[in-house]
């Protein structure tokens, strides 16, 4: 029964995807069916996307460190891998305190490519390591612009430091104030939040250091449709891009 593929395919996006996304993946499976019935056996079921919250901002821009211009300029679409990094940190709420999430974002893919979870902000448990993961996972080989905001974990000499050793690599911050800079990330950051933080009350760290794993590794990477990527995952753009320039 049709009723049954849409209850698999909300429970198989961990009750995530709203009729939009539910009816593209019915649809990889040659199965012919619209939006608008989707939508109504979602009602019928009484089958609800989680909704997105506004994102709270965790940038301390009050330092004295040197700021590189907005060189990125919010041009999010380089069009190839490896050309725009972007990065942020946000919080993870736990029964236990707090943990601090560091991404790293190529925007060619929108795939998180380095990640860190703390439970310090110091640069060297932040920014610091998210970077090196990145830079293991994809090492610099051609001239990279890495984003991020005014926060002093970026802003700092240690950061800074490091990314001087990559003479590749031009650095770009966000205007003062101004979060659109940074959009990419800051989407992200509110997608983790509805999607995974939200949906659980963390007992301790490590419970949750599991879970964010979970969701950027084998979910948001591999599996999950991104409306900015044509409904693809970031890993299947990723495939599709590299294809497109190969043969061009």
């Amino acid at each position: 029964m049709i009723e049954a593929e849409v209850l698999q395919a909300f429970e198989n996006s961990k009750k995530i995807y709203g009729s939009p996304r539910i009816t593209l993946e019915l649809r990889k499976k040659a199965i012919r069916i619209s939006r608008p019935r989707v939508a109504r056996i979602m009602r019928k079921a009484k089958l609800r996307s989680v909704v997105k919250k506004k994102f709270k901002v965790t940038t301390d821009s009050s330092h004295k460190f040197p700021v590189p211009d907005n060189v990125l300029d919010r041009d999010f679409k380089p069009g190839i891998l490896d050309a725009v990094w972007v990065s942020d940190i946000t919080y993870i709420r736990t029964r236990q305190g707090w943990l601090y999430l560091t991404i790293v974002i190529d925007l060619g893919d929108r795939k998180i490519i380095g990640w860190a979870l703390s439970t310090t902000m110091k640069a060297n448990d932040t920014v610091i390591p998210g970077f090196k993961m990145a830079q293991s996972r994809r090492p610099v080989t051609q001239e990279l612009i890495f984003h991020s905001d005014r926060g002093v974990q970026y802003a700092c000499n240690e950061f800074r430091w490091l990314l001087e050793k990559y003479p590749l690599i031009t650095r770009s911050m966000s205007r003062k104030g101004n979060c659109w800079d940074n959009a990419v990330a800051e989407s992200f950051f509110k997608t983790l939040k509805a999607e995974c933080a939200y949906q659980h009350k963390f007992t301790d760290k490590e419970q949750a250091a599991r879970v964010v794993f979970e969701y950027i590794e084998t979910w948001y990477n591999r599996k999950r449709l991104h409306s900015a990527l044509g409904y693809l995952s970031p890993e299947e753009f990723g495939r599709k891009l590299n294809k497109q320039n190969i043969a061009a």
